[in-house]
Parts: structure tokens; sequence; C-alpha cells
């Protein structure tokens, strides 16, 4: 008898990500081994080794991350916001359980202080077990975790973040609530004067335009600043992820950097985040400018 970890996701020996979210095309990746599979008490959790994508994290038959690109993710979703405030020192995630954020929150000299809130133990464990390179982030000794509902978590802090970052899985499921207008408000009202948020932006301009549209509609009547930034991505639907970053303050312009590195730590620090990269996750095609305008 055979002790493989079978999946329904996986066949002949490929795992295909096929969801409404991305009508008439699938993301097929792979598989070296089965790693892992459980159903947490929110989410069916599958971990497998790729053939070329390294460890691979799967929540709801939809990939989440891999270890050759989760840095262009990771990496923009955390240092657009962060390097938009010019002194960053109290930090919030919001999802991440993976740990890839705060990985690179904690890049930035000036904070003080990282704290994770996720749902989903079941995640933290895993990604701890098997995606050390991004879970490293939690070992550090600013991050503090806490496992619990990040909308109920926000609701008893007031004015207390500089930067807030939503690392959530897509508008489906458990975290269906954190693409509501009513959460950029909870989020609002934890921010300090000045405050920058970044959240996943409902994925792609390539098949979510009307998602962002009014993603961006809902954030600019609670934020003086609202703007939609991406990330190109291989392992994403279509190749491509975006960002929602919002600022409190309405003379920050959020495209342009506050802060840099210098061009050698930007080379030491990050794989894919640079501040010409920065400014160039703004410009949009002609397509996806007409629609959000």
């Amino acid at each position: 008898m055979s002790n493989e970890i079978t999946h329904e996701t996986i066949k002949d020996g490929w795992f295909r990500e096929i969801s409404e979210m991305w009508p008439g095309q699938a993301m097929t990746l792979r598989v070296e081994k089965v790693l892992h599979h459980e159903k947490s008490k929110y989410q069916d959790v599958l971990i497998f080794k790729s053939t070329d994508y390294g460890n691979v994290l799967v929540l709801d038959n939809v990939v989440q991350c891999t270890e050759r690109d989760e840095f262009s993710y990771q990496e923009m979703i955390c240092h657009l916001a962060m390097n938009s405030h010019p002194n960053p020192k109290k930090v919030l995630v919001i999802g991440g359980g993976d740990g890839g954020v705060l990985r690179e929150i904690v890049k930035h000299d000036c904070v003080e202080s990282a704290i994770l809130c996720d749902i989903d133990e079941a995640v933290i464990r895993l990604s701890k077990q098997y995606l050390p390179t991004m879970s490293a982030g939690f070992d550090h000794p600013k991050v503090t975790v806490h496992v619990g509902d990040g909308f109920k978590f926000l609701d008893d802090y007031k004015n207390e973040f500089d930067v807030i970052i939503t690392d959530s899985s897509d508008p489906e499921g458990p975290a269906q609530a954190l693409f509501e207008k009513s959460y950029f408000a909870l989020l609002n009202g934890a921010l300090r004067e000045g405050g920058v948020i970044s959240t996943q932006g409902s994925e792609n301009q390539w098949l979510h335009l009307p998602l962002i549209t009014q993603l961006k509609k809902d954030c600019k009547e609670i934020f003086p600043v609202a703007e939609y930034a991406y990330t190109t991505i291989p392992t994403y639907p279509s190749g491509q992820i975006g960002f929602m970053i919002c600022c409190k303050d309405a003379t920050r312009d959020v495209k342009t950097p506050l802060r840099t590195w210098t061009e050698e730590e930007e080379m030491e620090k990050c794989r894919y985040y640079s501040a010409e990269i920065h400014k160039a996750s703004f410009i949009l095609p002609n397509f996806a400018k007409k629609a959000l305008q």
C-alpha cells in the first residue's frame, strides 16, 4: 500500500489551478512530491515540492507562494508602503502567515515593532516547517504573532500603526471581508497621522479590472491618496498581481519613495524592489489607466 499523499488538484504529476476567478485559463505546475495536506479550521492547505519552483503553498486550491518567485510579491507589497512613509516605527500585517512580509519589514532599521495577525495557525505552523526562507521573519526579536481574525483585531486599535499591510488570499472564502469598504475604514482608523496601507489589490489588470476599479473607488472614499501598483510574478494568474497603496496624508505622493536605500543596499536587501521599480510599478498600460481614471 502506497502512503503517498494525493490531492484533487494533482493529476498525472501536475498541479492544476482552475478557478472561476480566471475563466478559460489555468495555471499548472509540475509536482515532484506532495509534502503535506490538511484541512485546517478555515481552509484546505496543500504543500508540494515542484520540479522547478521549489516548495509551493496552496490554500483552497489556489497557489499562495512558491520559493522561486515569492520575493517579487513580498518585497513589493511591503516596500511600496514602507518607503512611502517617512519613519515607520510600528507596523501591522493582516494575513501573511507564511512570514514573507515580516521578513521584508524588518529590513527597515527604523521599525521598532512588527505585529502579524493571521486567522489560521496552520499556515504559520506549516510555513515554519516547509518554507524556511520565508518564515525566517517569525524569529526576529521585533516581531509579535497573534492568531485571530484581522477584522476583529483591528477593531481594538485606534491611531496605533504607521503602516498596515494586508497580505490576504483572494476575495473568496476566509479573506472575503478584507476587500470590503468597511475593512478599509477600520484600517484608516487604526493608522496614525500620515499612515500608509498596502493591500493585495484584487489580482490582475488582465482579469479583474472591474474589481480593481471598485476597490480603487472604495479606497478613494476613505483615503485622500489611493493608487494602484503591480508586480510581475509567474505563478499568479496571468503573471501579475496588484496592490492598493493608500495614505492618510493628502499631500503625500506614494508613487515616489520618500526613503531610499543606496544602490548597494538595494542589491543586498532586495531581489526585485528598487526605487526605480517603485516608481515604475504605478505606471499602467493605457487600457488599465483608462478603466481606473
